[in-house]
């Protein structure tokens, strides 16, 4: 299924973007931040979300979250977080959130190591209760930017090795680190969710598919019998627009 996902959404009433996306889009993945963050807004969504044919998936906070802080409190309360947020999502009945990996000391150098522990600490927490809340993580791949952990397959697997996390394998993310084809072949069976936006390989842009120097029609052959959501990540509900025509006709290939 396709959907749409947005930051710029974050700014808005949750039932002014809700009116808006539902009459372009069957799937909403809700990024729980700024005017959106779920605890504030739960009980108004499911409130007013039965009188729309709106599908949701949820993208976990993360301008104050960090399961890789090596401050042991707050990587605990990071862990929390996403935990409350698993069980928020239940309330929209969704089965898949998706988390970010973190990232390492942007002060002290050489930390990345003990970085990467206290990730797999978190991600561990996060496993052991995937069965007691009955609802998946999916783990994303970052762009190319410093401090940022799982930028690549390698580490990515790393982080969530002998789990059963899954991976958000974020196409735009894996064009700027050069990493598409590996994202692929390392994951492509425990792909849960995919992201998708274009950029010219240098930084995370978020353009509007056919706007950067993404070749999309390989990478949608390459995920072979991938039959879970495309999530359009924008800057405007307008490109999404856009971009979900030219996915449309990707995925009739």
């Amino acid at each position: 299924m396709i959907g749409v996902s947005s930051t710029k959404f974050c700014e808005e009433s949750i039932e002014s973007t809700l009116e808006k996306v539902s009459k372009e889009f069957g799937l909403w993945e809700i990024f729980s931040e700024g005017e959106q963050y779920l605890p504030l807004v739960l009980g108004r969504l499911t409130s007013i979300s039965k009188s729309y044919k709106l599908k949701y998936s949820i993208h976990a906070p993360i301008a104050d979250v960090n399961i890789a802080a090596l401050s042991e409190r707050m990587r605990e309360a990071s862990t929390l977080e996403l935990m409350a947020t698993m069980e928020q999502a239940l309330e929209l009945d969704v089965k898949t959130i998706t988390i970010h990996p973190g990232i390492y000391s942007m002060v002290v150098h050489g930390q990345e190591k003990k970085s990467i522990e206290r990730a797999k600490r978190s991600i561990r927490t996060l496993d052991r209760v995937i069965g007691e809340f009955g609802i998946g993580i999916a783990i994303e791949n970052m762009p190319s930017f410093k401090f940022m952990l799982g930028q690549t397959a390698e580490q990515l697997n790393e982080l969530i090795e002998g789990t059963e996390i899954g991976v958000c394998f974020d196409i735009g993310h894996a064009n700027t680190t050069g990493q598409i084809d590996q994202m692929i072949d390392m994951f492509k069976d425990r792909i849960v969710n995919v992201h998708i936006h274009d950029n010219h390989g240098a930084q995370d842009e978020h353009l509007t598919m056919g706007e950067g120097n993404i070749n999309f029609e390989p990478i949608i052959k390459k995920l072979g019998n991938y039959k879970g959501n495309y999530i359009i990540e924008s800057k405007s509900l307008e490109s999404a627009v856009e971009s979900q025509k030219m996915l449309k006709k990707l995925l009739l290939q």
